[in-house]
């Protein structure tokens, strides 16, 4: 049998400041002993680890695994769809029971399917979708409920403007990814519902601080855009774009409403100040719906094919109080 390979990630990180740390050994491949013959080896393809949505699920996926048993061998694409194939077509050649895959984009991944079919290894998708058929591409789906979060932006913001003009620009997610696609396309269909909300202008954020704030401040300087709102598709993309109207010299919270998704701490820090209106959940957390799924497997049990799940708002009612539930 072939060397396998562990990323390891300190279990104290989940408890520390740990974006910085993490990214120094994202990519770092070790050789280890192997497992026990009888132990599980599952492959995990995160596509990249960048930001603290994707460092705090690939913790809760290597928490879950040990707490079942399982050895977890970790490939970061590191933001790349096309390294992420090679990374998955590794991972099945070790070999591994499992394949656990993150996809970056909602397609080109037919090739790792057609490999895991050939190679009678089960693939399980985790936080978005890709094209590919269920039952024959792959067993079983797990991923927040895009739809809900990006309805349930429109929806404060409709709730906060009350009726009056509220022209929304949306920093939308990785474009060709499943995720921004559907949290866009819901948003959109939730504010046709509304007379007095319009989206105005949309661009990429592509789900990374930096990105968002330079994408911003490129609208605020060239666009003759007048808007009152900023629909974010996640929270570092939310909080790049307030550093990008602070640095306009407007005041988020009250020139500007901005709404995001994902529930991390900094989203909630920025919602203490008033600087972020509202952040919906999107639970990172998802290492134990997928062991759940895999042990049902390996005891020939029942299993969901598709696991949908749903989180709560964040807003300045409840910001300090659930300040630790978020990541």
């Amino acid at each position: 049998m072939k060397h396998r390979f562990l990323l390891r990630i300190g279990m104290a990180l989940a408890l520390l400041g740990m974006t910085g740390l993490l990214a120094g050994c994202a990519t770092e491949r070790r050789e280890r002993a192997e497992p026990p013959p009888d132990q599980l080896v599952v492959g995990f393809s995160q596509m990249e680890m960048t930001n603290p949505w994707r460092i705090a699920e690939t913790i809760s996926i290597q928490q879950a695994a040990e707490e079942a048993g399982a050895s977890i061998v970790i490939r970061d694409a590191e933001s790349s769809a096309e390294q992420q194939v090679t990374d998955c077509l590794e991972l099945l050649s070790m070999p591994v029971d499992y394949l656990v895959l993150a996809p970056r984009l909602d397609e080109g991944y037919q090739r790792v399917f057609e490999a895991a079919r050939d190679a009678g290894i089960p693939v399980i998708l985790v936080d978005r979708e890709t094209a590919g058929t269920p039952g024959l591409d792959y067993a079983c789906c797990i991923t927040a409920d895009f739809a809900w979060e990006g309805k349930t932006c429109a929806r404060i913001l409709e709730e906060a403007f009350e009726g009056k003009r509220c022209q929304v620009v949306e920093l939308t997610g990785t474009p060709g990814s499943f995720v921004a696609k559907v949290r866009s396309e819901a948003f959109a269909q939730e504010a046709a519902r509304y007379p007095n909300m319009d989206i105005v202008f949309s661009a990429s954020g592509d789900f990374v601080r930096t990105t968002a704030q330079a994408t911003m401040e490129s609208i605020l300087q060239t666009r003759e855009v007048e808007f009152q709102a900023i629909f974010a598709h996640d929270d570092d993309t939310g909080i790049g774009a307030i550093q990008a109207l602070k640095g306009a010299g407007l005041v988020p919270g009250k020139d500007v409403l901005v709404v995001s998704i994902a529930g991390q701490k900094d989203a909630l820090k920025a919602i203490i100040a008033g600087e972020l209106l509202a952040s919906v959940e999107c639970n990172p957390r998802l290492g134990g719906y997928l062991f759940d799924t895999i042990l049902a497997m390996e005891n020939g049990e029942e299993y969901d094919s598709r696991i949908v799940y749903s989180g709560m708002v964040y807003d300045a009612s409840n910001a300090e109080e659930c300040f630790n539930r978020a990541f």
